[in-house]
């Protein structure tokens, strides 16, 4: 399958899910990251949900990060260049939903791609060998590529890993693990 074709299958599979069952595989998938050693870190990025996409609930998972008192890092997307500018979640930045609906900071404490420890990586497949299918505007692989080589990368994903290893290219950047509400795979 193509990634255009897998894009296809993946939407098709998400739109399809209630939202009980999103909310049921997030706390899930929230749980098995318990399972990973990756809690003695201190620079966590995450991405905050677009509901509208039925993405998985990252909620779950900023709280498991706010008990642990991690540092929790939010990004900004440039439609221009297809670049990311992180910031500090903080108590008093200010989140808006941008033309994509995608939850963003205003303002904030900037971080640069080399602090961070561990990247929480949306995605909408993924094959048994690590790779990943997003959006398609490599906002992601940009972004790790400019991250520390022993950055722990992590996807999340309602589905289990598609059968067939993806055709890869040179700017794909390979997860370190993938979390789906039944398993975790490391590669």
């Amino acid at each position: 399958m193509t990634k255009s074709e897998l894009r296809k299958k993946y939407k098709s599979l998400r739109k399809a899910l209630s939202l009980d069952d999103i909310e049921d595989y997030s706390l899930s998938i929230a749980n098995q990251l318990l399972k990973l050693d990756i809690w003695d870190k201190s620079f966590y990025h995450i991405f905050l949900t677009i509901e509208e996409q039925k993405e998985i609930n990252t909620e779950y998972i900023l709280n498991i990060l706010a008990g642990k008192d991690k540092n929790i890092v939010i990004s900004k997307s440039n439609f221009v260049d297809f670049s990311m500018t992180h910031y500090l979640l903080t108590d008093s930045i200010t989140i808006k939903k941008n033309n994509y609906n995608i939850p963003e900071p205003i303002d904030g404490i900037p971080i640069a791609s080399e602090q961070l420890e561990v990247v929480f990586v949306p995605l909408l497949a993924f094959d048994k060998t690590g790779n990943r299918v997003g959006y398609g505007k490599g906002f992601y692989d940009r972004f790790l590529k400019h991250c520390k080589p022993e950055t722990i990368k992590i996807g999340l994903s309602f589905f289990e890993a598609e059968t067939e290893n993806f055709e890869a290219v040179d700017n794909d950047v390979k997860l370190d693990y993938c979390v789906t509400p039944n398993h975790v795979f490391q590669f």
